[in-house]
């Protein structure tokens, strides 16, 4: 019972928070963490243990599900280099860093600060996520800081698989075994995810009922998830691909009706796990420093230490590699700082180095405890809150600074440009039928009418089923189908194509007979 009234009680306060947050334009994430430690403070606040499967299992993979269906997947055909890069290269690169520092600065040996830097060094998906919603990014800038937090997952996995070994068994596997199981994970995971995805577009397209399909859409990151872990390969990357297929579907497998409720179940699903697991992060930190020893005290310099090695590091690739790309496609070497500048600071941790660090096996392989495993702990979980905490706060500043964020003149003239494109659509739809005959010609008339002079079908005042609603549901389809076209061919960006969508389909729902 306790545990339903913690759960509660964080999603009321992630429903303050949110408000706040709101009002003073700063991310809710940061401040649900913030309320967490200010909460876990508080002397009558006890110690919450969170089990690696409530993260992984329960929460996970909703929000990854999520944050797959919003990755662009016509950008990241552009920049699959520069994600491959930073996913691998990058990961390998801040392991070794953050390793290399812990055990100089704690009293952790090599193969903990191994495992340290395996939990910390990809970046999380739900977290950049949630932080950047309220960024005007660039749409390829965005697609870039999600689509790495999104693919660096099997890398990590794999690290982290290693370093275990080292610590808990004593040995470090091959590089056959390594290259094996990085091929099982990242392979095997994109396998499960394209073949769930395959079978629930199958089941999707018989079925019209949204109460099913809004069970549907809820069980597919659970089954992706579970079916991948089963056979050993990877179910976050599972998760990603059957979400990035199943969102490209999205317009093939259900109808206007079903997408608003799709997208109004998956928002609060979204809101309420969002909320619980930034504040748990927050929550335990309190709890895990009180069961520290006396020797592992010196734990805050090794927490910021290690937060300023991951910046530095993301720094110090992202930097030339920016200034590569620069050069090959001018032809001239003219480093600027703003791209890599936000790249790197966007780079949060969050709810998937936590899942990692909750899994860390109390005992080693002669059943002895685990040395330092509460100091462990506390350094993953403080550099997390300190990622969403000072990057959060800060990265929207940042993208300002740069001049990198779109204005919002910007974004609404390319809306607003592309619902003028579609209303010329539907007209040259109407003229056709006009000339065939379709519809009798006052039909026409009213139809043409309302499309030229009312975009908005709030102070629609035609009957809105029969003859007419029937010619404007035909339209609407027409809309949609060339709303896709121009967001395959590049002409709008990917919020756009969200925004308009959704205004058609609540058309389309006006229309719909009762």
């Amino acid at each position: 019972m306790q545990s339903v009234q913690i759960v509660l009680f964080l999603v009321a306060v992630a429903a303050v928070v949110a408000t706040f947050a709101g009002r003073i334009s700063v991310p809710a994430p940061s401040l649900l963490v913030v309320a967490g430690v200010v909460i876990g403070l508080l002397p009558f606040s006890e110690q919450i243990h969170v089990t690696p499967e409530v993260v992984s299992l329960i929460v996970l993979p909703p929000l990854l599900y999520a944050a797959g269906e919003e990755l662009s997947l016509r950008e990241l055909k552009r920049l699959w280099r520069p994600v491959a890069l930073l996913s691998v290269g990058l990961v390998l690169f801040s392991a070794a860093a953050v390793g290399f520092v812990t055990t100089l600065l704690t009293p952790l040996p090599l193969a903990l600060g191994f495992v340290l830097g395996a939990v910390l060094a990809s970046t999380d998906p739900v977290a950049v996520t949630a932080l950047g919603r309220r960024l005007s990014l660039p749409p390829r800038l965005q697609t870039l800081v999600q689509a790495e937090s999104l693919f660096n997952d099997a890398t990590s996995l794999i690290l982290f698989r290693i370093a275990i070994s080292a610590a808990v068994a004593g040995g470090v596997a091959g590089w056959v075994s390594i290259s094996t199981d990085f091929v099982r994970l990242a392979g095997g995971g994109a396998l499960v995810g394209g073949l769930v995805a395959a079978g629930v577009s199958l089941v999707r397209r018989r079925t019209d009922d949204p109460v099913l399909e809004s069970v549907i859409a809820l069980i597919v990151p659970y089954l992706a998830y579970v079916l991948a872990e089963t056979v050993h390969a990877s179910g976050v990357t599972a998760v990603i691909v059957a979400a990035m297929i199943l969102g490209v579907k999205q317009h093939e497998l259900s109808n206007a009706g079903t997408r608003l409720q799709l997208t109004a179940v998956y928002g609060t699903v979204i809101f309420i796990l969002e909320s619980v697991v930034f504040s748990l992060i927050g929550l335990q930190l309190p709890g895990q420093i009180r069961e520290l020893s006396a020797d592992e005290g010196a734990w805050v310099p090794a927490v910021f230490a290690v937060a300023l090695t991951l910046v530095l590091v993301r720094v110090a690739w992202l930097f030339p590699l920016s200034a590569i790309q620069q050069w090959r496609r001018g032809g001239r070497f003219r480093p600027s700082w703003q791209v890599p500048a936000v790249v790197s600071w966007a780079g949060a941790r969050g709810v998937v180095p936590l899942a990692a660090a909750l899994s860390i096996p109390v005992s080693t392989a002669a059943g002895q405890p685990l040395p330092h495993r509460s100091l462990l702990m506390v350094l993953a979980t403080g550099v997390i809150v300190m990622s969403l905490v000072v990057q959060g706060f800060t990265l929207a500043p940042l993208v300002r600074l740069s001049g990198l964020s779109v204005a919002p003149d910007h974004s609404r003239a390319e809306y607003i440009r592309a619902r003028r494109r579609l209303t010329e659509i539907a007209v040259d739809y109407v003229d056709q039928l006009e000339d065939v005959e379709a519809a009798s010609p006052t039909m026409i008339e009213h139809v043409r009418r309302s499309l030229r002079l009312q975009m908005d079908l709030d102070q629609e005042s035609e009957d809105l089923t029969g003859p007419y609603g029937q010619i404007r549901r035909e339209v609407l389809a027409v809309q949609s189908d060339a709303l896709a076209h121009m967001y395959a061919e590049g002409e709008i960006g990917h919020e756009t194509h969200r925004r308009l969508q959704r205004h058609l389909d609540r058309q389309d729902q006006r229309f719909t007979d009762e």
